[in-house]
């Protein structure tokens, strides 16, 4: 049997479990993902630094892990919370159970609380700070290093989480199921900010024909617009974007060329917030695989993959921004373009992993972008 854990909350709140994964403990922001699938995906996001993740879906660790459905380099998020771990997994895929990934990646879980329990609590009172341990903590110790725990609002990840140094990426997606992908007519030289980036992102680009060139955050433009790049993408990313004083200004820089520019979750609010728009904290955020959101010019509904916990104020959108999409859920702003130029952003993830496709599109339209600039 499994050491005994405890998650506590920073309102007193308190859950017994078991432990799963590294003897330990871990703060973060507490939220909750609603995917059935795709919790390797999920661990490894960049997105999820300094978060503790809780899984609605019941029964976690079914297919075990394997070598390629990571979005990182390693785990991210600061631990994990979920109700039922089963005693074996089963994919043809796997090279190893989840509980020894966790272990290797010295990550706290915790498994056996009433997940239904702790998603109502989050949607009640908001994401809040919590503590994972397994190391014989007393519950008063644990909701004080809950409360301790650093509010991600005014909190700049992407320094943390970024490259240090200018890479080519060249990996393509599996095509399990050979569906095919529309390449560019050429190939496009695409400079990728990378601001907490996932693999699945670059992959999709890659897919399309593009030579990706993968940069630090706070490159310079001059050694940006050096590489002679046909398009900018900006990536995703863990954080409150408004502290990223530096990567606002690289995109007012940026602007001036009239390349196409394309942005994802926390690119998008970058670019939002470099052309006057602003951001605000969410109660709980937008975090799961089964989020349907409307293009607004045609009425189209599209279920889309979800992680971010602040959001751009659609009041604040200046003039030579046109919404494009908005969420069916709490009607936010999903999406914008340029009136005049070629930029434009999505809030969710159309890259999934995990998640529905429906949405890739956004990558061919960036690459019809590429091809008319």
């Amino acid at each position: 049997m499994n050491k005994s854990a405890i998650l506590a909350l920073s309102d007193g709140s308190i859950f017994y479990g078991q432990s799963l994964g590294y003897i330990g403990s871990a703060v973060g922001e507490v939220v909750f993902n609603t995917s059935l699938t795709g919790y390797q995906e999920i661990l490894t996001d960049p997105s999820y630094l300094k978060q503790l993740v809780t899984l609605t879906y019941p029964h976690i660790g079914n297919t075990g892990v394997n070598s390629y459905d990571t979005e990182s380099s390693e785990i991210r998020s600061s631990g994990l919370i979920i109700k039922d771990y089963p005693s074996t997994y089963s994919s043809w895929r796997a090279n190893d159970s989840l509980e020894d990934y966790l272990k290797k990646n010295r990550t706290v879980a915790i498994s056996n609380i009433d997940t239904r329990r702790l998603t109502r609590i989050i949607r009640d009172k908001g994401a809040m700070g919590g503590c994972i341990s397994s190391s014989d903590l007393s519950e008063e110790d644990a909701i004080r290093m809950a409360k301790e725990s650093p509010s991600l609002n005014g909190l700049d990840l992407v320094s943390e989480i970024s490259t240090k140094e200018k890479y080519c990426w060249t990996e393509k997606s599996l095509d399990l199921v050979k569906t095919g992908i529309k390449k560019g007519s050429k190939n496009y030289k695409v400079v990728a900010l990378d601001y907490g980036v996932k693999k699945n992102i670059l992959r999709l680009l890659v897919d399309r024909g593009c030579q990706v060139l993968v940069m630090p955050a706070k490159s310079d433009v001059t050694e940006i617009m050096a590489q002679k790049p046909d398009g900018i993408f900006f990536s995703n990313g863990p954080g409150d974007p408004e502290p990223c004083g530096y990567a606002i200004q690289l995109i007012k820089e940026l602007e001036k060329f009239q390349l196409p520019m394309f942005g994802i979750c926390l690119g998008y609010q970058l670019m939002a917030l470099a052309f006057g728009a602003s951001t605000f904290k969410m109660k709980f955020g937008h975090h799961g695989a089964n989020h349907p959101v409307t293009e607004i010019s045609s009425g189209k509904v599209f279920i889309t993959s979800q992680n971010h916990g602040f959001a751009v104020d659609e009041s604040s959108l200046p003039t030579c921004l046109e919404p494009t999409y908005r969420s069916n859920f709490d009607g936010t702003l999903q999406g914008f373009r340029h009136r005049q130029h070629p930029f434009f952003g999505f809030q969710g993830h159309p890259e999934a992993s995990p998640g529905p496709q429906d949405i890739s599109v956004m990558f061919d339209e960036f690459i019809e972008e590429l091809a008319t600039k």
